[in-house]
């Protein structure tokens, strides 16, 4: 590039993506038979946008010099001068008058901005003579730079025209034409259930379809592989269960229950509450006990140690909060991933699932079950050597029999709390630890007040009534009454904090401890 360009500052964050962007795109596309990311699109856009305003700056520009100090002008000539970033004409010309100088021109320029500046020529010793002779690109014209800085606001402008376009087609993040996708018939389709049928229920990567349902041969596989996944995609018995960047197919009908429906006991329903009412100590709280329902109000943390609530362990899952959820794997599109965990003592790979719209990882019932854990045990959540490893680690000690607050089952089907000795072999959190003996009573209880629709009010009081028994002091630390309400109904904890402070009948004492004046 000989000729200086300068873009608009906001040339970038104001770009817009045309139809003849659009058009351009899905010509490349069209040459590539290659589905591509929009990052990838994006790079692309901004190649293009480039070559056209150097092009269209070469056809502006015509005779346009660079500056430099030791060439000779004349009157008329037009210049750009980079270090003042402008342009301008020479008006007239005339001898210099410096005898440490030598013999040199002054030359006096009308610039574009209306003023007028006088600037040496025929000058043989100056630092701008040895400036390189193509200028030093700005970051705006920096195809690196510009993906660095506007990269993610250019592929979500590629992503929403391509969206409106019924042309394009996307699949796991990539993008194509619709008109180049091969045909894949039903017969394809039904054979791709029966390998995922033989496979029993654990999900295969496309490639491994591929080879067994002789598609056209000669063709680009990565536009068989598209193909292949549109047609999976657009049928109902298949799910793509891949962590982003990696496609994985599982049939919708061998997926485990909890994956395809919410459990029981982490189903949540509305409870109206004021958060205004939330101080910030129980702001603080919020964001300490890891509820999947809990707006996001906590950083993302690479270890994460949770206390293992009732509704969780019962479902064998474990919660996608604010400060876990960047742990775990994510997709392009998916609604589950399907991925692994593994046991951060014994090395054991454990198949679990992201469940993305509902917040939680599903799997772990039956490791729950191994390592003796009961609601309140402390899981060690990290995250691994490789990308998208995950490493759990359930806190566990040597087994005693201690004092802990015990669940039980009464004659009339209710609950009640005692303080009883228990076996424990996990470390667990004091205010959240439960012993529960009996999980299927605790089940038709929890059920019994679903179909009563006891009020959510009641119920607060009803368990407040049953902890105070349990305290010598008179009073329960929020985070007790937290883990004792959701073992018969499931409630993050701003509504139950909004109530505590605005029901007359609590009085707060401090430190998140209330008491309850009849």
């Amino acid at each position: 590039m000989t000729n200086p360009v300068t873009l608009p500052a906001d040339y970038w964050q104001t770009l817009h993506v045309t139809p003849k962007d659009i058009e351009y795109l899905q010509t490349y596309l069209f040459e590539r038979e290659t589905p591509l990311t929009s990052r990838e699109l994006a790079a692309v856009l901004i190649a293009e946008r480039l070559r056209l305003e150097i092009e269209t700056a070469r056809q502006t520009q015509g005779n346009l010099k660079r500056y430099l100090p030791k060439e000779t002008y004349a009157p008329g000539d037009a210049l750009f001068f980079t270090a003042v970033k402008g342009r301008g004409r020479v008006a007239s010309v005339r001898a210099g008058l410096n005898p440490d100088l030598g013999d040199f021109d002054v030359i006096t320029v009308n610039m574009e901005d209306g003023g007028s500046r006088q600037f040496a020529a025929r000058l043989a010793a100056h630092a701008l003579n040895d400036a390189p002779l193509d200028p030093v690109l700005a970051s705006g014209l920096d195809p690196e730079a510009v993906a660095r800085d506007f990269g993610v606001e250019l592929e979500g402008k590629i992503d929403s025209a391509f969206a409106a376009d019924d042309s394009f087609v996307r699949i796991a993040g990539r993008w194509f034409p619709r008109a180049l996708l091969l045909d894949i018939n039903t017969g394809h389709l039904n054979l791709a259930e029966a390998l995922l049928d033989m496979a029993g229920g654990e999900p295969l990567p496309t490639e491994a379809l591929i080879k067994d349902l002789e598609l056209p041969a000669g063709v680009n596989p990565k536009l068989i592989e598209f193909s292949l996944n549109y047609a999976l995609q657009d049928d109902p018995r298949f799910d793509e269960v891949g962590p982003a960047g990696q496609v994985l197919w599982c049939l919708e009908r061998l997926e485990p229950e909890g994956v395809r429906a919410i459990p029981s006991s982490l189903q949540y329903i509305e409870i109206p509450h004021d958060r205004s009412a939330l101080t910030g100590q129980m702001l603080q709280f919020e964001s300490q006990v890891d509820d999947e329902l809990s707006p996001a109000g906590a950083e993302p943390a690479s270890e994460v140690t949770i206390s293992l609530l009732y509704p969780h362990w019962r479902a064998g899952t474990l919660p996608m909060s604010a400060r876990t959820r960047g742990l775990f794997p994510t997709a392009y599109e998916s609604a589950l991933v399907r991925f692994t965990l593994i046991d951060a003592k014994t090395g054991k790979m454990i198949p679990a699932w992201v469940v993305r719209k509902h917040g939680y990882i599903y799997g772990l019932a039956e490791w729950y079950k191994a390592n003796e854990l009961m609601p309140g045990g402390q899981i060690r959540v990290t995250r691994g050597a490789r990308p998208g490893e995950v490493r759990i680690e359930a806190l566990t000690k040597r087994p005693l029999r201690d004092w802990v607050r015990t669940v039980l089952v009464g004659a009339d089907g209710g609950i009640v709390f005692a303080l009883l000795k228990q076996q424990i072999a996990v470390e667990l959190n004091d205010r959240a630890g439960i012993a529960v003996p009996d999980p299927s009573g605790v089940d038709a209880a929890r059920e019994q007040v679903a179909k009563s629709r006891v009020p959510f009010e009641t119920l607060v009081k009803n368990v407040m009534r049953e902890l105070l028994k349990l305290s010598p002091q008179g009073h329960v630390h929020a985070h007790e009454l937290y883990a004792a309400v959701n073992i018969l109904r499931r409630t993050p904890s701003a509504p139950l904090l909004a109530f505590l402070v605005s029901d007359p009948a609590f009085t707060h004492v401090g430190d998140l401890h209330f008491r309850m004046d009849e």
